[in-house]
């Protein structure tokens, strides 16, 4: 029988950690629950819990973003993409649009999706207009765009793909040195897709306790008490909490098509940088439906440069782990979910706009600034 959450809740408590532990949730699905459901409050003082790198919007290359309103504002096309792309800013000067929704306003004729199930549909509505569907996400939304594609898709659909891997992200801060965290709460959607087994380098290479998770609070506690656990005995395994949905060697098939469409290879991340192994690109044989080999690039070398966080966004910080959401500067004061300077603030899986929609309110950030004025 499932254990409750206060079954879980009364047992974590009970293990009575004399030290402090701070916990890594990858999943930006992770992220919404503990904050809503109150977790973080209902823990002991020790126990921190960490937002981690688990949310595609944020870490979407802006090089990538503004070449999808590029192709939007200056080829004759219709482009879709999922709802929250529509609204990540850009760094261009103020009188362009800055975000697939301004481009939208200026005339681009864009829409929001919420499958490539709909994507094939407008395509498949009207064969002889082109539309380019672009595709950010991680192995999760990645997974369907190759199964549409492997299934095959319409002549007239393309692909602009912005797909990422979600465990290089947690490889690179572990190989760092420094990575912040002392046990790992795995996505379950992921391992969903992919199997746990891709998280095993997590305790066997790091010797660092990991459990995958749902996104119930259940289950949520049960990943906490039994990294807690492995970290209080020392006894180390990688424990898969979300049996019901996540098995080993995730979903065949899925896993089967993604490696026929995509190759992958070395991607970048907003704010971080280039990851090796961390993205997906069309292989050869899907590339006339590749929106990159159809049209000029507008993703030129200086885009890249340009391609950090808004000035004053520490959105790449709070992806990493190394600051919560309300420590960065601009937090709740120029940045809000009305008006996004990052993107941390514009997605529903950005950690800011999760702690947002939870109700903190204040910037530790500007507090901190105005003690040390005052003392």
């Amino acid at each position: 029988m499932t254990q409750t959450a206060e079954y879980w809740l009364d047992a974590l408590q009970g293990l009575d950690i004399d030290r402090p532990v701070r916990i890594m949730n990858v999943c930006g699905g992770h992220e919404r629950a503990i904050s809503l459901a109150g977790l973080r409050t209902a823990l002991p003082e020790n126990i921190e819990l960490v937002p981690g790198p688990g949310c595609p919007v944020c870490i979407c290359p802006e090089e990538d973003v503004f070449e999808a309103i590029q192709l939007a504002l200056n080829e004759d096309i219709t482009l879709v993409a999922f709802g929250d792309m529509l609204r990540v800013p850009v760094n261009v000067p103020k009188r362009e649009p800055r975000s697939l929704e301004q481009a939208r306003a200026a005339g681009g004729d864009i829409r929001p999706i919420a499958s490539p199930t709909e994507a094939v549909r407008i395509a498949s509505k009207d064969p002889s207009r082109t539309v380019v569907f672009f595709a950010a996400g991680f192995e999760t939304t990645t997974a369907p765009v190759a199964s549409m594609l492997a299934e095959g898709a319409p002549d007239n659909l393309l692909v602009l793909l912005s797909g990422r891997l979600t465990w290089p992200a947690v490889a690179m801060l572990l190989d760092s040195g420094t990575p912040g965290f002392d046990a790992l709460i795995a996505p379950g959607h992921v391992s969903t897709v992919m199997g746990p087994e891709e998280w095993e380098f997590v305790v066997d290479k790091h010797r660092i306790p990991a459990a995958v998770a749902g996104f119930r609070p259940d289950t949520l506690l049960a990943a906490m008490y039994s990294v807690l656990r492995q970290h209080k005995e020392g006894r180390l395994f990688l424990d898969n909490c979300y049996p019901e949905v996540v098995r080993p060697g995730g979903n065949r098939l899925a896993r089967g098509q993604l490696d026929e469409v995509m190759d992958v290879v070395d991607a970048n991340w907003r704010g971080i940088g280039i990851i090796p192994n961390s993205g997906y690109a069309l292989r050869e044989a899907y590339a006339a439906h590749d929106a990159r080999r159809e049209y000029r690039s507008y993703a030129d070398d200086s885009r890249k440069r340009v391609g950090e966080m808004p000035p004053g966004c520490d959105c790449a910080s709070v992806v990493l782990g190394k600051l919560y959401p309300n420590q960065c500067r601009l937090y709740g004061l120029a940045c809000t979910p009305r008006k996004p300077i990052g993107p941390c603030m514009v997605s529903d899986e950005g950690a800011c706009r999760i702690w947002w929609s939870a109700g903190y309110r204040d910037n530790e950030w500007e507090g901190r600034k105005a003690r040390q004025s005052v003392g």
